[in-house]
């Protein structure tokens, strides 16, 4: 029986070398593969907001009319984003439907029977350049450009004047992508275009007229960014 029970244990020995030379070798666990947000691509959009300012009269006569314009604005946006690092450049174009305008009840505009001075616009286009810092999915930006945008003066109940006017605008803001494809954005914008001239069919009394305005944009908005 001695013989036996040792012959088993020794069978037993020589057997585990080859059992563990079966078993399967530990690995070493494999590291999710996390994707960096990258704020570069080509992106579409849509903003709305609210925009005011000052529109000034100044002619023969002086300062006939000083005033606030206020009003809401929605539009589209289109830009392209490359990053290098943190850092994020790109360049941005929008045109917004506006509804601007303000008007004065006093002073000359009252005197001369006119009942009042006003400033309307009713569209806005910017292209601009924008620089920013990035922390992952959030992007704190500076932006600067050229602005555009109908400058409308009329007094009483005559028809509107004015011109298409250039002019120049800067702002910044700040955008947070909500997925790999869509952002939203808070901004702030000032725009100041060149004095507009109000004609003696729209303006009466006080014509030729020069009128300057000026915008403070506030607005949010909704982009798709396709990624490179």
């Amino acid at each position: 029986m001695k013989r036996i029970l040792l012959a088993g244990a020794l069978a037993l020995v020589a057997s585990v070398p080859a059992l563990a030379a079966d078993l399967p070798l530990p690995t070493a666990p494999v590291a999710p593969v996390i994707r960096t947000f990258t704020w570069a691509g080509f992106y579409l959009g849509l903003n709305g907001g609210y925009g005011f300012g000052q529109s000034k009269w100044n002619s023969a006569l002086g300062t006939v009319g000083g005033f606030a314009t206020d009003g809401g604005l929605a539009g589209g946006t289109i830009g392209g984003n490359y990053q290098w690092g943190q850092f994020v450049v790109g360049v941005e174009g929008d045109f917004d439907w506006q509804n601007l305008r303000g008007s004065q009840t006093t002073g000359p505009c009252a005197t001369v029977g006119v009942g009042s001075c006003g400033t309307a616009s009713n569209w806005l286009s910017t292209i601009r350049g924008r620089a920013g810092f990035a922390v992952n999915r959030a992007l704190i930006y500076a932006t600067g450009g050229a602005a555009f945008t109908n400058v409308k003066p009329f007094a009483g109940g005559l028809p509107f004047g004015g011109h298409n006017e250039p002019g120049w605008t800067a702002g910044g803001g700040v955008e947070f992508a909500m997925t790999d494809n869509w952002t939203v954005k808070l901004e702030y914008l000032y725009a100041n275009v060149q004095n507009a001239t109000c004609a003696v069919s729209s303006c009466s009394f006080a014509a030729p007229a020069t009128v300057s305005f000026n915008e403070n944009i506030v607005r949010v908005g909704v982009n798709y960014l396709f990624n490179y």
